[in-house]
């Protein structure tokens, strides 16, 4: 695609900055925030960033080309977009923007459980190309049926979610009355007031429901009511257990998300999973979390030759995305930058967002004459 960059957003930072001055801050504060003290949130980006990269100027170099495979499946980047729940509050239509975005430039779309956007509404965009993500239900009878839904979907892969054993505990969140059971308070409505493009959108497409639960939630619940259903759904735990019948059932590849530790990855390439996601959720679950890349520092050296191993959580441009291919990392995924895009820029921000990435990508393999993103590990530096 020709690129589309607005010149005055040239970064994720500046697509933040606008975002702040168009959304909520009730909705703003949900997407931007981490749990606690927000320790986790920060050390992910800054240990990113720790990370250097050595060119070679004098070699015989051609064209650099961002073309990647993972998972058996070729895109036009090495990175894709998260899952993110709640999407439709944070930006109204979100999802759909962020999907028809991901289709036009090849790259990955991931759909959360939890996102205002149903299953089969995003394989309608994306052509049956979108990864759906699953936070595993109590029931079992539940998760069957999401299951055949995202398979008759075409869903190419399942995403199973592990690093949610319990809700974060966010500070901003329950100030706004956005934990569960979340509120609006008459200081949240003078937010929105106070956001007309913002209010008016949310006006035209209506309030950001749960799309893909709506056949499995009672009629007629109020907002407490429905956050209790939502907590009591999906309060289970995932364990060897529970994923072995979900490995039966899907026929596609199977990923698993939240994993920041050896021995989790030593399981789920004993469970038979295809791919890993390093990730602590963005900073979300867990303050006293490890960096992810450092995680991936320890595992991918190790198990890189037996499963696929992603990772999101920290990145916020190009070099931070070529630093953690560099580190080892098959692929990367990122949710807070594209949700700042959509917040700053609307309908465009998913196309802008996605093109600029690539932009910033494509510069540091050109500058580090590194042809392909699969060579990346060899221009690292190394600290002892």
């Amino acid at each position: 695609m020709a690129a589309k960059i607005n010149s005055a957003y040239p970064s994720v930072d500046d697509l933040r900055t606008k975002a702040k001055k168009r959304v909520p801050k009730f909705a703003f504060e949900y997407l931007d925030g981490g749990c606690n003290e927000d320790v986790s949130i920060s050390r992910n980006t800054s240990d990113i960033r720790k990370v250097q990269l050595q060119p070679r100027y004098l070699r015989n170099y051609g064209t650099s080309s961002t073309k990647t495979k993972v998972l058996g499946m070729e895109f036009d980047a090495p990175f894709g977009i998260a899952p993110v729940g709640l999407q439709g509050l944070m930006w109204p239509n979100s999802p759909e923007i962020l999907a028809k975005a991901a289709y036009a430039h090849n790259i990955p779309f991931i759909l959360s459980t939890v996102t205002t956007m149903s299953i089969e509404r995003a394989s309608e965009i994306t052509e049956g190309k979108a990864w759906f993500q699953l936070y595993n239900p109590v029931e079992d009878t539940l998760r069957d049926d999401i299951i055949k839904r995202a398979e008759a979907a075409q869903c190419p892969v399942l995403v199973l979610l592990c690093d949610v054993p319990t809700f974060g505990y966010r500070p901003r969140d329950i100030r706004n009355g956005l934990a569960l059971p979340p509120k609006m308070s008459l200081t949240n409505i003078l937010q929105i007031l106070g956001k007309p493009t913002w209010a008016m959108n949310t006006l035209k497409y209506g309030q950001p429901t749960f799309e893909t639960l709506k056949p499995y939630t009672p009629e007629g619940l109020n907002l407490r009511q429905l956050g209790q259903f939502m907590d009591k759904t999906f309060s289970g735990r995932l364990n060897e257990e529970k994923i072995k019948p979900i490995r039966d059932k899907w026929k596609g590849k199977l990923v698993l998300k939240g994993v920041a530790s050896e021995q989790d990855t030593q399981d789920a390439i004993r469970m038979g999973f295809d791919g890993i996601i390093l990730s602590n959720h963005g900073g979300r679950q867990l303050d006293a979390a490890e960096s992810t890349i450092h995680s991936l520092h320890d595992i991918a050296p190790k198990y890189g030759d037996q499963i696929e191993i992603m990772m999101d959580s920290g990145m916020r441009s190009g070099p931070d995305i070529a630093r953690t291919m560099a580190s080892g990392a098959k692929f990367t995924f990122m949710g807070r930058s594209f949700m700042y895009g959509v917040g700053a820029l609307g309908n465009a921000g998913g196309d802008h967002t996605i093109t600029m990435l690539k932009t910033q990508f494509k510069q540091v393999m050109d500058q580090l004459c590194c042809e392909r993103v699969e060579d990346l590990p060899q221009h690292i530096i190394k600290k002892q």
